[in-house]
């Protein structure tokens, strides 16, 4: 594992980040800023009240959360088709900051359907859908470039499995290939679930992902040697849950060895 996360963390500041040079190796992702309800530990104490919850008020602390990630220097957002209004509420951040391609990196993702429609309770229903089919793609790319347009860099199948066929879909594999090259853009997959190494070796012989996007952390660590061996072939490696939602930060063995580490705040 030590192997993994060296090489990794190596791969990482020896080539630009999505073609950009100097791009911290810190992003920013929206999939709890752009949607009233999601999984993260102290949601309810954050967005309590329904006021707080509104579509203007999420759009405003969003575009607050935006300003003061780029005040620290973050140049690369992350958002997703099913993150309910996050491309939405990045357009309009990024128009009103008058902020160009060069100025930040931007990811989103393909492959879900948000169907909450701004609800809390769903009432047993799903919030989103998967469907990664070669006719959701098209639609959904469609979305994603009217809102974002040439600031798109990179764009992923959201939650690949080898369940949903995606990899095995040639339909979808020349769609992929076609949108990068019309428009540039890199290719990539987030993961998620204990087959993270398998769908991630899958992909990796396809010869066509530039990125994986994938969980690990302190708790969830099987993907490590894989995620290696995808930086060793060139593909950006992007960590995300790397908090586990907010759990390791109450993790009491984290907080007994926070002060002899003497962190930043």
């Amino acid at each position: 594992m030590r192997r993994a996360l060296a090489l990794t963390m190596a791969a990482a500041t020896e080539a630009a980040f999505l073609g950009t040079p100097d791009v911290p190796k810190l992003g920013l992702g929206l999939a709890a800023l752009g949607r009233p309800g999601y999984i993260n530990l102290g949601r309810d104490a954050d967005v309590s009240s329904p006021e707080a919850r509104s579509v203007d008020a999420m759009r405003e602390r969003t575009h607050e959360v935006l300003d003061a990630a780029r005040r620290l220097g973050i140049r690369y957002f992350d958002c997703a088709r099913s993150y309910g209004k996050s491309e939405e509420f990045l357009s309009g951040w990024l128009d009103a900051r008058s902020l160009s391609r060069d100025d930040v990196c931007v990811g989103s993702k393909w492959g879900y359907r948000y169907t909450a429609d701004w609800r809390i309770d769903t009432g047993g229903e799903p919030h989103e859908v998967k469907d990664h089919s070669r006719e959701h793609f098209l639609s959904q790319r469609q979305e994603t470039l009217a809102l974002l347009g040439d600031h798109l860099r990179l764009y992923q199948i959201h939650s690949a499995t080898l369940e949903s066929g995606v990899l095995d879909n040639a339909d979808v594999l020349d769609a992929l290939r076609a949108f990068k090259a019309e428009t540039g853009c890199r290719l990539g997959l987030s993961l998620s679930g204990p087959a993270q190494p398998e769908v991630l070796r899958k992909a990796c012989g396809l010869g066509i992902f530039d990125s994986v996007q994938a969980t690990w952390n302190l708790y969830e660590q099987n993907a490590g040697e894989a995620l290696c061996e995808a930086a060793e072939s060139g593909m950006e490696v992007i960590v995300k849950e790397a908090m586990a939602n907010g759990r390791l930060l109450r993790d009491p063995r984290l907080t007994k060895a926070a002060p002899t580490l003497n962190p930043k705040p």
